[in-house]
């Protein structure tokens, strides 16, 4: 019993914290974070790194972090700096979630936070490296996410180093440039361009990664045979509403989601998330968009149903009745 009652005296005290900290983050700035460094002398660099881990426990903009750490110290360093300090605030808040708050939480699950956990213990740290690579959550929000599930701590620890690197390297270098910027440092240019450049490859990554993460196409008649067999599979038709009941008709079951609403409507089909998805429109064209944008969004095993309806109805195959 004290046990229990300790735990939630250090989960209180933890959101009491939080509270003040996000009610005070207007006075968080570079500046601030700059004197506090600076007053520190030959131990600046464990300050900012126990700030920049107290800052993602308690929800600071770690964007300021890690700019402010890219003027102070330098690319190399300061990507060093950030991305450990980032990865020590990371495993806190993992460790306080998971013997804090997994076993109240374990029974209220649903939503992202059920797909983010289904996600987890299918793909183990893999999952880890692509929701790092691709920021689908808050960073401070993920943290503690993660500590609901069952992955090993030394997994999580490691994929978030390795997988933050890219992202911590172009914003510090982006710090860096500006401090130069502002001092009036030489190679300004060639500076802006490449932070520019590292800033453009981190934009890119999520389609890099979500074309990695897409599966062979299917045919017509293996979707039809893995249909027969009693699959769990999401048939999702991404043509207008109007197609999919014209002169084409629809697949038995299918889910109509139009393309172009499909970016605004993936809670729609969230408990796909980890399970086959087949997008099919009249030949292949908007499915494999369609396609493209799930893999990008996190959905782990997606298939494009080649030619489509026409080649559903080709092979004489049944359609849904209307």
């Amino acid at each position: 019993m004290k046990a229990k009652w300790a735990r939630i005296a250090v989960f209180l005290l933890l959101v009491a914290a939080i509270a003040v900290a996000v009610s005070y983050r207007d006075r968080f700035d570079a500046a601030a974070i700059e004197r506090w460094v600076q007053d520190a002398g030959v131990l600046a660099p464990l300050l900012f790194m126990a700030v920049y881990a107290v800052g993602a426990v308690l929800f600071l903009p770690g964007t300021v972090l890690t700019l402010a750490g890219g003027a102070l110290f330098g690319p190399v360093l300061g990507t060093f700096y950030n991305l450990t300090g980032a990865t020590l605030g990371a495993a806190l808040a993992f460790l306080v979630s998971r013997y804090l708050a997994s076993d109240w939480v374990a029974g209220r699950t649903g939503g992202r936070l059920k797909q983010l956990i289904s996600g987890v213990e299918s793909e183990g740290w893999r999952f880890v490296a692509f929701v790092r690579l691709v920021p689908l959550f808050p960073f401070n929000l993920l943290n503690y996410a993660l500590g609901l599930t069952r992955i090993r701590f030394s997994h999580y620890v490691l994929a978030t180093y390795i997988c933050m690197l890219p992202a911590a390297f172009a914003y510090t270098y982006l710090g860096y440039a500006g401090r130069e910027a502002v001092g009036g440092g030489e190679g300004l240019i060639q500076k802006a361009l490449l932070a520019l450049t590292l800033l453009a490859v981190v934009a890119f990554l999520p389609r890099l990664i979500g074309y990695f993460r897409k599966r062979p196409s299917l045919t017509v008649p293996e979707l039809k045979q893995r249909l027969d067999h009693g699959e769990d599979i999401l048939v999702l038709d991404v043509r207008t509403a109007a197609d999919f009941v014209g002169e084409q008709g629809h697949i038995t079951g299918a889910t109509n989601l139009p393309l172009e609403e499909l970016p605004e409507r993936l809670d729609d089909i969230i408990d796909y998330q980890e399970k086959p998805v087949v997008t099919v429109c009249r030949t292949d064209r908007r499915s494999a968009k369609a396609a493209e944008l799930l893999a990008q969004k996190g959905f782990a095993d997606v298939h494009v149903v080649t030619n489509g309806m026409t080649g559903w109805n080709e092979n004489g195959y049944p359609l849904a009745e209307t």
